[in-house]
C-alpha cells in the first residue's frame, strides 16, 4: 500500500474513487490523504520522487459521492 499524506488532520470520512484508491477526508470535507493498495504493482516505487510535485495545496472544490 501507497500512502500520500497531503495535509495534516484526521480522516474522518473516505471513499472509494476507483478500484483500490481510497481518499481520506477531513472535518472540513478536503482531500488528506490518498491511499493506493498494492501501488507497487502499478507503480515502481523505488524510483517514485514526490519531492517536485505541486501536490501540497490540492484542494478538491466540490466532492461528488461515487456512482452519481
Amino acid at each position: 500500500m501507497l500512502y500520500i499524506k497531503l495535509s495534516d488532520g484526521t480522516s474522518v470520512e473516505s471513499e472509494e474513487i476507483a478500484p483500490g484508491v481510497v481518499l481520506d477526508f477531513s472535518d472540513r470535507n478536503r482531500v488528506i490523504g490518498v491511499e493506493i493498495e498494492d501501488a507497487s504493482k502499478f507503480i515502481d516505487l523505488s524510483r517514485l520522487e514526490l519531492k517536485a510535485m505541486p501536490i501540497a495545496n490540492l484542494i478538491l472544490s466540490e466532492r461528488v459521492p461515487a456512482g452519481t
